[in-house]
């Protein structure tokens, strides 16, 4: 199990401080450049966002100190990364979005000594980016990752990867993919340099949301040829480290989005009190205020549900019964206020909503995959109610 570091609440809430000033002053500008002006988010602009968070001192909240993040606990990481997210670049410029956040989780975890020096030093450091490649095209794994197609089989130098891949996130431009295979012993993780032949990053796929560096891809693996020392922890065990970056990585998305919404909701606060409707401010009519108290609802009980799971990971592991559980129950309530919250903040925008000059049109746009990567709202309940019922057998 990873040690987070301690955290003070003193010193989580100068670092909230500073993230909130530096979204505000320096990334929400650069935002509407994407959003309004259609500036692409490569990788030019990630280092960028990345070199003036580490000048302020705020880059890194999940990666450990000695490769130059802030080592900070669950629950500090639940306030830092909720003022992260009141920007859509804000999580990037500052090394906490997907699939970079989860597989530092899981490098500390699984990976050797020699690994870490080569794979998660830089990663954690924002010098690379990487990708994970688990999702299948049908009949091939999605929710169900027992449907695993992808195999690989042991030759005389280590291993050769057969299989196709989608929703490759990151892929294209990212220095090294976890493959998720089937082997002999079971499900099996292996590190594929980007540069080996047998890896083939094919077109990036059409999707809703569009600031991700490297987008989400179809990726084949060819005769993929990895040495024996490309595994990553043991072979048979892969469905376990997935478990061990689940419930982080979930947390993580629930923590960033929320952010977004929080600064939607004030958004459109701002907006009904400044906008005549019927002779007076929006804000006083009873309809607009049912929706921005629905809002305020929602956050609430959002950082709620987020503050119990982070306690969960901190106090139990993140592979823990409990993290699981707690996590599952917070990215399924969490995805669906998100989308509420931001929904509302679209309507109390009026005819402004469907804009994206006044943003909230491409918050909603991009948080609605929320609902279904890192498990499906449907998958997740389906699993909060056997844990439920077996402790009630």
């Amino acid at each position: 199990m990873t040690v987070l570091e301690s955290t003070t609440p003193e010193s989580t809430d100068s670092l909230v401080a500073r993230t909130s000033e530096f979204i505000r002053e320096y990334v929400i500008p650069i935002e509407r450049d994407v959003i309004v002006d259609g500036r692409i988010v490569d990788d030019k602009l990630r280092l960028e966002l990345q070199r003036e968070a580490k000048s302020v001192g705020v880059f890194g909240p999940l990666s450990p100190r000695r490769y130059g993040g802030l080592g900070l606990d669950t629950r500090a990481q639940a306030r830092v990364l909720e003022a992260a997210g009141a920007s859509l670049l804000g999580p990037l410029s500052m090394n906490c979005w997907a699939p970079d956040d989860g597989n530092i989780h899981l490098l500390e975890h699984a990976a050797t000594d020699a690994q870490k020096i080569r794979y998660l030093a830089p990663l954690a450091a924002g010098d690379i980016r990487s990708s994970i490649a688990m999702t299948e095209p049908g009949p091939g794994a999605g929710s169900d990752p027992s449907m695993l197609r992808t195999t690989a089989v042991r030759s005389e130098s280590g291993w050769t990867i057969n299989g196709s891949k989608h929703f490759t996130t990151g892929a294209e431009g990212a220095a090294f993919t976890i493959c998720v295979a089937v082997t002999e012993d079971g499900p099996t993780m292996f590190l594929v340099d980007q540069d080996n032949p047998g890896l083939h990053i094919g077109r990036r796929m059409p999707t809703l949301d569009h600031s991700v560096p490297g987008g989400h891809c179809e990726v084949e693996f060819v005769d993929c040829a990895v040495p024996s020392d490309a595994v990553l922890g043991e072979p048979g065990l892969g469905m376990q480290y997935a478990q061990v970056r689940l419930a982080p990585s979930r947390l993580v998305f629930c923590m960033n989005w929320l952010g977004l919404a929080v600064r939607a909701h004030h958004m459109a606060a701002e907006h009904i009190n400044n906008r005549t409707a019927f002779g007076v401010p929006i804000a006083e009519h009873g309809m607009a205020q049912g929706l921005v108290a629905d809002n305020a609802i929602d956050i609430a009980a959002a950082r709620g549900v987020i503050r119990t799971a982070a306690e969960s990971i901190d106090e139990f592991g993140a592979a823990s019964s409990a993290a699981r559980h707690d996590a599952s129950i917070a990215k399924t309530f969490v995805s669906e206020a998100v989308w509420r919250v931001l929904d509302r903040a679209v309507q109390l925008h009026g005819g402004l909503g469907v804009c994206e000059d006044h943003l909230v049109a491409r918050f909603l746009v991009e948080a609605r995959a929320f609902r279904i990567y890192e498990g499906p709202s449907e998958v997740l309940r389906w699993s909060i109610a056997r844990r439920v019922l077996r402790a009630h057998p």
